[in-house]
């Protein structure tokens, strides 16, 4: 403190004061329509991202949650190119897409503003796991209110970070209500800094009101990660002036509390330490304040100047364009592979360890994948050969270690996350719906996540009804996701090659079925994740499925062929982006389509294959669209029962006689 300068004394309330009166002009804007949706003001903590934020280095790495603007000034985004995010400008930092709580700027590491409380948390995990696993000195800062150390991200995200020593610091804003709900009516444990210390990290509170008390202990946290220590947790005690959103009627609490706070204002006190320290007199705050105002005028002008992005570009920015700028997937398999036999658990094996061989920032993590090989034994052997920094086992922590993924994949890795069960996937639905699919997009092509997710899929091992989901289709209604179901062992291999190049989120659903079943390799076999695959030839009904009902079809198909009917088998293998084309062109050559898929029929991914078939051979088609798929009920447990619920190969040769007219209709 005794070490301040003039001209740190006046950088520091610059910085306040630019967020003070942008904050301001925002709430007028927003009154007079011009800027809209969701805005959640900074007004009264200021201190904390003018002192906590100036702790931190060029390379170090930022994410907050949706109260961002203060930090996003502080870091170093152009004043007008944050206006104009707010009026939702092609000039804006995110390109006009993320709006008020979504800015983003790659260039300063200022990796956006989160909407979902407790949702960045682990991808700070993550980020902080790239620069550890690269050898890099940033530290991560990751700021969020005392409502997020409810949520079970928080808790998973600072149980990785201590676990492995991440550079990471949690900033928690604490200004006493999350939204309307007052920390001691939603809270067992008020004491923030307990919390933290239950996982073996350094915890401490801090006045969030006085600029030079943040800063010092920002600057001693940021040291502390920085030096390999690993994380620390800042309670930073505050309080929001206004409203928690401009739709907030701030019935939750009195008028007299609000003002006794206000007597604490940042500005207010720092621009009397100063004086009182002789660091500045009134002429020089009096000037100060024309400059920050001159500063904001020409941002609104900006803002205002600003221009729509036009409708045609509506689709940019969701899945990265493979073109000559995007790094191709590999177009020939490794050497020594040649045309061999193996089981589909050795061919995922095979092409995890080539990858991890041929791309150091190639790292799997997941539950179990390392000492003990896997829960299907895909991963066996493999921590041996690379070590626990490549092959990391996590905790029990879906949302926790996926979003680590993410995080860890912004921050330069090649991260592959195995979620052991499909099921488990919707543990961690938040990090793949809200983050992974959506930040391209929010950024306006700035933040790019190169992660691949594979889970186990599919029933019939007696598993009962919480193991043996199929929910491609769910996924696949994501924008953002590119979703694989390899449906033979080759693809199991290859598809993973080409997931690992792609500059965007994959999801690849591996049916357990295949990782026992032995096939012979191609010796040159095709590597893309783009297109269908004809499997099979065919004139007289086309048989479209995809993943683990493929060996089905293929035997249904066989069948068919013994009764005189020649059944093209069509393998959709990515359902998105869904190779339209492929089915329109199959309806349109076969003239009858049935679709089979092991998800359920009502609200499945069968009918969005048939309207695709309607849409694109309408005409062509002399029969309607049968789809066998499972039965309309939880699966069960008893074996008998479960085959019965599944689609099977009798039910798939009925369902194509039907189209042609040689067997009893029995639709449903």
């Amino acid at each position: 403190m005794n070490e301040l300068t003039v001209e740190a004394g006046r950088e520091h309330l610059r910085q306040m004061l630019r967020i003070r009166r942008f904050e301001e002009r925002c709430a007028e804007l927003y009154q007079q329509g011009k800027i809209r949706g969701f805005l959640h003001l900074y007004i009264g903590e200021e201190a904390v991202a003018a002192g906590a934020v100036a702790a931190l280095g060029p390379q170090d790495a930022l994410l907050c949650t949706y109260r961002e603007h203060g930090h996003a000034l502080v870091r170093g985004l152009d004043m007008g190119a944050c206006m104009a995010e707010m009026y939702g400008r092609q000039e804006g930092c995110s390109g006009g897409r993320g709006g008020s709580m979504h800015l983003f700027d790659a260039a300063t590491r200022f990796y956006g503003g989160n909407a979902i409380v407790a949702g960045h948390l682990p991808m700070a995990v993550g980020l902080a796991l790239a620069e550890q696993q690269q050898g890099r000195d940033g530290v991560v800062a990751c700021f969020f209110g005392e409502g997020a150390m409810a949520e079970g991200e928080f808790h998973e995200a600072m149980n990785l970070a201590a676990l492995w020593t991440l550079p990471v610091v949690f900033c928690c804003e604490n200004n006493l209500y999350a939204m309307g709900s007052a920390l001691q009516i939603t809270e067992s444990q008020t004491d923030l800094c307990h919390k933290a210390r239950s996982y073996g990290m350094q915890a401490d509170s801090v006045d969030g009101m006085d600029l030079l008390t943040v800063h010092a202990a920002m600057q001693q946290a940021v040291a502390h990660a920085r030096a390999g220590k690993g994380p620390r947790f800042l309670e930073l005690r505050t309080y929001r002036f206004r409203a928690h959103s401009m739709f907030d009627a701030q019935l939750y609490r009195d008028k007299a509390e609000v003002e006794r706070w206000k007597a604490r204002d940042p500005i207010v006190l720092f621009q009397a330490e100063l004086l009182r320290r002789g660091l500045l007199d009134q002429e020089a705050l009096a000037a100060l304040a024309v400059e920050v105002e001159a500063e904001l005028e020409e941002a609104v002008a900006f803002a205002e100047a600003g221009t729509l992005e036009p409708v045609e570009r509506l689709a940019e920015h969701v899945l990265t364009p493979w073109d000559e700028q995007v790094p191709s997937p590999p177009v020939s398999p490794p050497e020594g592979l040649g045309p061999r036999r193996m089981t589909g658990r050795e061919a995922m094996r095979q092409a995890i360890r080539e990858a991890m061989l041929s791309d150091p920032r190639v790292l799997l993590m997941g539950e179990d994948v390392g000492h003990y090989g896997g829960c299907y034994a895909v991963t066996k052997g493999l921590l041996e050969e690379f070590g626990a920094q490549r092959l990391r086992d996590t905790p029990l922590s879906e949302a926790g270690f996926t979003g680590a993924g993410i995080g860890a994949a912004m921050g330069g890795l090649r991260p592959i996350v195995e979620i052991m069960s499909v099921n488990f996937s919707l543990l961690a639905l938040d990090q793949l719906l809200n983050n992974a699919a959506t930040l391209r997009h929010m950024s306006g092509g700035q933040i790019s996540v190169p992660l691949v997710v594979r889970m186990a899929t599919g029933a019939g091992r007696q598993l009962a009804a919480q193991h043996s989901h199929s929910l491609e289709g769910w996924f696949a209604h994501i924008p953002g996701l590119r979703v694989l179901v390899p449906g033979t062992v080759a693809d199991l291999r290859t598809m993973l090659w080409a997931a690992l190049a792609d500059p965007d989120p994959v999801l690849i659903f591996e049916n357990v079925t295949l990782y026992n079943l032995e096939e012979a390799l191609p010796a040159s076999p095709e590597v893309d994740i783009f297109k269908a695959r004809l499997r099979r030839p065919g004139r007289d009904v086309a048989l479209i499925t995809w993943g683990g009902c493929l060996p089905k079809v293929m035997e249904a198909a066989a069948q068919l062929a013994g009764q005189g009917v020649e059944a093209e088998v069509l393998d959709l293998r990515v359902l998105r982006p869904l190779d339209r084309q492929a089915i329109a062109e199959s309806a349109a050559r076969c003239r009858r389509v049935v679709i089979v898929d092991e998800g359920w029929r009502t609200g499945g991914f069968s009918a969005e294959v048939a309207a695709c078939a309607v849409e694109g051979a309408f005409w062509e088609l002399d029969a309607p669209i049968e789809r066998v798929c499972t039965a309309e009920v939880p699966i069960p447990y008893p074996a008998h029962l479960e085959q019965a619920a599944l689609p099977q190969v009798p039910a798939i040769v009925q369902a194509a006689l039907r189209t042609l007219g040689r067997a009893p209709e029995e639709r449903g």
